[in-house]
């Protein structure tokens, strides 16, 4: 068979986690060695790590080539944007010492600058922590107080006008949101996760259960459509800015900084000449960053993302991620952009479908690898009845068991292995703290100490190596307990 090029743009649009992960699989063994080439345009950026092997960014009427993926090209670009940095601050100095010396009416005499290509790892070595994270949940806790969202034992039904009868979409799901949580919801297309997010914010009432919410608690949605901009549509961005309030805080603490509504536009990729521009005149992307923009001068402390990366390429929703680590409160994220949701949020649950096809919440610690698991057992064991018997019907904040779950271990055993889970956690817990302060006490050993930088480094290693056995085991665990 001779080889062939496949052109896919944007791929990835309206397909859910599962669809993406099968599609990237699908298209790595598509074709053998040297025998066939794929040409993606797309903005989702795990999509361009697992497939390609060579990426082009367009800019400035130029195509750049970067080996690798997503992830290679960042660095390179980064190393590239830095030489030009670099570059430009060198052909400055030079123009100020030309001055000088036309000035003075001498020559000068001046070394030559060096310049050393910086290793990836260097390039990121001082980069903090992409979000304080006890410094927001403090500051979200002053907020919010204690109580934000809980929902409790809660269904929503839907009337089915085939059969007069009435369709349930929820059913038994108990979730209690804490001050400061960041979570992301996974579900296939249908699953009910909108219909999870407007039970929350209040939009939608539950037909069975409750939902109760604390006194402070003041919700925003970011939805798919832009109805927040609608009545703006023939307003200039400054005319619409003017009527907000005039600075808005980001970051907490010795942190805080204070934007004007006209800064925040310009983090989010406005231009000056943009601003004179009438709202139904921006691409979708620009609308849908305006959008945000609203909602977030509206200062509320509880925020939800309904597939918020529409619309967006990937140095705005960089821009956006950006933005998101600074604020502080509650944050809800439904995307089946799997980049940004790990990128935004710091666990995630999954609505999955029970043996009545009604969906249930079940926080998934492993993540998107773990929900993905679980479909596949789900479709091996005959869809969703072996989704419901893996545990699919709880999301509390301790993780109680639902009366609907059907653990595969009972009794004594299933208390061993709730104990071994919990001794697996506080060791990988101990252990990675371990390799992380090692790590960063490296930088101030002797580096002509050959011998003992290759101890501690044999030693890290150890951890390391200890810490991923537990993570097998304790992925293990889970799938017994259920």
């Amino acid at each position: 068979m001779g080889s062939a090029i496949e052109f896919l743009g944007e791929p990835t649009n309206h397909l859910d986690v599962e669809a993406i992960a099968w599609l990237a699989e699908h298209l790595k063994r598509r074709w053998s060695a040297n025998a066939g080439a794929l040409l993606v345009v797309t903005h989702d950026r795990w999509f361009l790590d697992e497939v390609c092997t060579t990426t082009w960014e367009v800019h400035d009427r130029i195509v750049e080539p970067f080996e690798g993926g997503y992830a290679a090209y960042i660095l390179q670009r980064v190393e590239r944007d830095r030489q030009a940095a670099v570059i430009e601050q060198r052909r400055q100095n030079l123009a100020r010492k030309e001055l000088a010396w036309l000035r003075r009416g001498a020559p000068a005499r001046t070394a030559k600058p060096r310049f050393r290509i910086e290793a990836a790892n260097e390039l990121i070595a001082d980069v903090p922590e992409i979000r304080d994270k006890v410094q927001l949940q403090s500051l979200a806790v002053t907020r919010l107080g204690k109580d934000v969202v809980d929902v409790l034992d809660a269904g929503v039904s839907y009337p089915d006008p085939a059969t007069g009868g009435e369709v349930d979409v929820l059913r038994d799901v108990t979730w209690r949101i804490a001050p400061g949580e960041r979570t992301g919801i996974l579900g296939v297309n249908g699953a009910g996760k909108s219909t999870l997010l407007r039970l929350v914010a209040g939009a939608v009432l539950p037909t069975t259960g409750r939902v109760k919410r604390g006194k402070t608690v003041k919700v925003a949605t970011l939805t798919q459509r832009m109805d927040e901009l609608d009545q703006h549509l023939d307003d200039p961005v400054r005319v619409v800015i003017s009527g907000l309030r005039t600075s808005y805080t980001i970051g907490a603490g010795s942190k805080a900084t204070e934007l004007t509504p006209g800064q925040l536009l310009e983090r989010m990729g406005f231009s000056s000449a943009q601003l004179s521009t009438p709202v139904k005149d921006l691409s979708g992307g620009q609308q849908r960053r305006l959008q945000l923009l609203l909602i977030l001068l509206d200062q509320p402390n509880v925020l939800i993302l309904d597939e918020p990366t529409n619309d967006l390429d990937t140095d705005m929703l960089a821009a956006i991620e950006d933005l998101l680590d600074s604020w502080a409160g509650t944050l809800l994220v439904v995307s089946h952009d799997r980049y940004f949701l790990e990128r935004v949020t710091d666990q995630q649950y999954a609505v999955l479908a029970g043996p009545d096809g009604a969906g249930r919440l079940r926080h998934v610690p492993g993540g998107i690898d773990e929900y993905l698991r679980l479909r596949e057992h789900a479709h091996a064991d005959g869809g969703a009845v072996g989704a419901a018997q893996r545990g699919a019907a709880v999301a509390t904040g301790g993780g109680a068991a639902s009366a609907s779950t059907t653990p595969a271990l009972a009794g004594a055993d299933l208390r061993a292995a709730q104990k071994e889970l919990a001794a697996a956690e506080r060791r990988i817990e101990k252990l990675t703290a371990q390799a992380n302060a090692a790590r960063t006490a490296l930088a101030e050993h002797d580096q002509s100490d050959y011998v003992g930088l290759g101890e501690k480094m044999a030693r890290i290693g150890e951890w390391d190596a200890e810490i991923a056995a537990l993570e097998e085991r304790w992925f293990e665990l889970t799938e017994q307990i259920g």
